[in-house]
């Protein structure tokens, strides 16, 4: 029997962290004291070499290639040595009866597809370096924003927990 707001799983949301290794170290320590159960990564890790510094991470990590992640090869080698999954396009992960897609997000188009195909309770997004935590129906369309804060100055993850969806952002 599920209690209404029992948390089962939660889900850390990284994105756009561009070889950027204090605010990789930063995202894994809340992680880690938030007990997460799975890590997203929505794209732009950049360097292959820049997964060695989440190896503290207490969860798997299922990330997707970003429009800046030329080496799309060692990244995927990479996550497999760790035990974690990498997918070229999109990840589509099913978690306590909730359908979630994970992409990067480079087209607008196909993200408003997803949002209005009524098959994804959860899409999970980077590209943008900006926050998004909207409803559209039933679905949740959601970024962290930028991890880096190259863009925006503003370092930022996210958490979504289930079953019942509910997400945040947390600056780092």
């Amino acid at each position: 029997m599920v209690l209404i707001g029992e948390i089962k799983v939660k889900i850390g949301v990284i994105s756009d962290t561009h070889d950027n290794r204090d605010c990789i170290l930063k995202a894994i320590e809340i992680f880690n004291t938030e007990k997460v159960d799975l890590v997203l990564h929505c794209g732009d890790h950049i360097a292959p070499f820049t997964l060695e510094w989440y190896k503290g991470l207490n969860a798997k990590m299922i990330g997707v290639k970003g429009n800046l992640d030329a080496e799309y090869q060692l990244l995927k080698e990479k996550y497999e040595s760790l035990g974690w999954e990498f997918h070229r396009f999109s990840a589509v992960i099913t978690l306590e009866r909730k359908k979630i897609i994970l992409l990067h997000g480079v087209d607008e188009n196909v993200i408003k597809g997803l949002i209005h195909s009524d098959e994804y309770d959860i899409i999970v997004r980077g590209h943008l370096h900006k926050i998004i935590n909207e409803w559209h129906k039933d679905t949740l369309h959601f970024s962290p924003g930028e991890a880096c804060g190259y863009l925006t100055q503003k370092r930022t993850i996210g958490i979504i927990k289930l079953p019942e969806i509910s997400a945040e952002i947390i600056e780092i």
